[in-house]
């Protein structure tokens, strides 16, 4: 039924498969840039190195087994110790200014400062230069009055050596309600300044603030002086720690004053009272009360002696006082919250007039000027009542005199024609050096300060408002370190005779 059979193969082609094509392509993204970089890393550390501490070596002089250097020394010494008293005896240099400018000789005006509300209508009655001498001050005021003074017066400032000063424009200006009479600046902080007017009343402002300057008052009270403030001046209590401000009136008071700054008040620490009693026994009056007060005009205090003070007055007297005087008290009339006492412990000889200047010399304790209505300029030893010397410039009254603070015989002087005298007592003791016009109107000049600081540098005040600031030669403001022993032998040799 079934058998084997083999069949012819059949092939059978494939439908799926296709043959491949192969293709091929290439694309190209922007140039790589490639760039090779050397990194290299640092390692630190720290050490400490510790030398051992070498022994502390005593020097000595190298041996001299021979004997001959103090043997050399023996035979030289006294040559060397009799050439060298010598030299401290000789006056082969005396006279002679060691200058440093060119300038050894004049004296020239390098501002003229005015004021538009003041100059021309009151006259500047006060000058005071700031602790760091680079800025003036000026009270501007009128010298005469009938009655209260209700005159709209001003304090103005400039800070000489800046390059916007204007002259004619004030950097600061405080209006008031009366004339102010003096002013002075703290001898340390440059931007607090105080001043005294016409009616009594001691203020005390602040510079450096923006809105209200004005920091505290005296007020007008029974503690507040009665007639104008002829002067305010800074003192340091004796342990040179605190500064008081002390002001002097016509009313012959002398007031010592601290500061209350929460309360704007300027209170009364201590005070004085210049009488009748302590004149002279050829000017007292019969009929005069012995309490009645005498107007004091100007005072100055000891550089050395902190409890010392002069005060010159109207009636022209300079009196010796004492901060620590226990002199008789000051009359029922008075009224005062603190105890009043005569401070008074000797009188000079009067000038003839009201005095209108004194000061200290700030050099030797002995010394001291003064002047006054009488047109003199005296030089005063402390240590007893007529003057050593006796100036005459023939220039009408002398409004102001000061000592010059760098050199022990330079005195300036102003007066009412208008004249800033210069006056070195070591080249020509009755005459001045050096004559100026300090006016550009002639009118009297009523201050002259000179600069602590700068002190090149010398200010004055006149009559028509006008503050004219002058440079010093240098022969003026050079020392050659004889002047404080000129003046002494002036004073000692003067006081013997």
């Amino acid at each position: 039924m079934f058998a084997d059979e083999v069949l012819e193969g059949v092939n059978f082609i494939s439908t799926w498969k296709k043959e491949r094509h192969l293709d091929d392509q290439q694309t190209q993204t922007g140039e790589l840039l490639v760039e090779d970089q050397g990194v290299q890393s640092y390692k630190c550390r720290d050490e400490g190195v510790q030398t051992d501490e070498e022994p502390k070596k005593k020097l000595r002089m190298a041996e001299d087994r021979s004997g001959r250097l103090s043997e050399f020394l023996r035979d030289v010494e006294p040559y060397i110790s009799k050439q060298l008293i010598n030299n401290l005896r000789s006056r082969a240099f005396d006279g002679f200014d060691v200058g440093w400018d060119d300038e050894t000789t004049g004296v020239s005006c390098v501002h003229t400062l005015s004021s538009p509300i003041a100059t021309g209508t009151f006259q500047v009655t006060g000058l005071s230069w700031n602790s760091s001498g680079s800025v003036i001050a000026a009270s501007f005021g009128n010298l005469e009055h009938e009655d209260w003074c209700t005159h709209r017066s001003s304090l103005c400032t400039w800070s000489i050596g800046r390059a916007n000063m204007k002259e004619d424009k004030p950097e600061t200006t405080l209006e008031l309600d009366s004339c102010l009479m003096c002013v002075a600046f703290h001898p340390k902080n440059p931007a607090i300044i105080a001043g005294g007017n016409f009616n009594g009343e001691v203020l005390l402002w602040d510079l450096s603030r923006e809105d209200d300057m004005l920091i505290a008052t005296s007020g007008l009270g029974e503690d507040a002086h009665q007639e104008p403030v002829s002067k305010v001046y800074w003192i340091t209590d004796a342990k040179g720690k605190k500064i008081y401000l002390v002001s002097a009136s016509s009313d012959g008071k002398i007031i010592q004053w601290k500061i209350d700054r929460k309360a704007q008040k300027l209170l009364p620490k201590d005070g004085f009272m210049v009488m009748a009693q302590s004149l002279p026994r050829r000017m007292k009056v019969k009929g005069v009360r012995g309490d009645k007060e005498i107007g004091v005009t100007c005072l100055s205090y000891h550089s050395e002696d902190k409890d010392m003070f002069l005060v010159g007055s109207e009636a022209g007297v300079i009196f010796k006082c004492s901060m620590n005087s226990q002199g008789p008290p000051a009359g029922s009339q008075v009224s005062s919250s603190i105890p009043l006492r005569s401070p008074v412990t000797f009188t000079y000889n009067p000038h003839h007039g009201p005095v209108y200047a004194v000061q200290c010399s700030p050099f030797h304790r002995n010394a001291f000027i003064s002047a006054g209505m009488d047109q003199c300029i005296r030089l005063y030893s402390i240590l007893q009542a007529q003057p050593v010397l006796t100036i005459e410039p023939g220039e009408g009254y002398i409004h102001a005199a000061s000592w010059s603070p760098v050199k022990a015989t330079v005195l300036a002087v102003t007066t009412q024609s208008g004249c800033l005298l210069l006056y070195d007592l070591k080249q020509g003791k009755t005459v001045p050096v050096h004559k100026l016009t300090a006016s550009p109107n002639k009118l009297p000049v009523y201050a002259c300060q000179f600069n602590p600081q700068q002190t090149q540098l010398l200010a004055t005040g006149d009559g028509g408002g006008y503050i004219q600031i002058f440079k010093l030669s240098s022969n003026l403001r050079t020392s050659t370190g004889r002047e404080t022993e000129y003046i002494g032998n002036l004073v000692n040799v003067s006081a013997e005779q």
